[in-house]
């Protein structure tokens, strides 16, 4: 092997090593489904499903491709975390603030979100068909044009969604 080769090996295996690992932190999923509030945590892929936690601190957290299926987290503080792709059918998340958030393409259908605060989410492939968006608040027409729902679909305010 010449020096060359030897030298951009070492060099690649030293990058490798310094770049942060993206997989999920197992020990705070396991402190979040015990009820501790976790802000900006690695939640990447965790099983929030049938979780019954309400007022958990999880702003500016990674739940990317989480499932929070039939969870029950009311009043959670999600702002500015990344959820894209997160399954949450049926989901109780009532009062909770998605305030900044990124949804691309998670899946809300069923999902009860009264009163909820979607301040500058974004909402490009939210699937609500099913949700009751009622009474949540920082929801505008140029949002829900990139999501869809379907006639059962609640929202207030004279708001619209385009169907699935």
């Amino acid at each position: 092997m010449s020096r060359l080769t030897a030298l951009v090996l070492t060099a690649a295996a030293l990058l490798t090593a310094a770049t942060p690992a993206l997989a999920q932190n197992a020990s705070q999923i396991a402190s979040v489904k015990r009820g501790a509030s976790c802000s900006g945590c690695n939640l990447f892929q965790g099983d929030f499903s049938g979780l019954e936690r309400d007022g958990l601190n999880l702003s500016g957290a990674r739940l990317r491709q989480a499932d929070l299926s039939l969870s029950v987290m009311n009043r959670t503080r999600l702002s500015n975390t990344d959820m894209r792709d997160v399954e949450a059918y049926g989901a109780v998340l009532s009062g909770s603030n998605f305030s900044g958030a990124n949804l691309t393409n998670a899946s809300f259908v069923g999902a009860y979100l009264r009163g909820a605060n979607f301040s500058r989410a974004n909402l490009s492939g939210v699937n609500f068909s099913g949700a009751d968006l009622s009474r949540a608040t920082g929801l505008s027409t140029g949002q829900l044009a990139q999501a869809c729902g379907d006639g059962s679909t609640i929202l207030s305010g004279g708001l619209r969604i385009r169907a699935c």
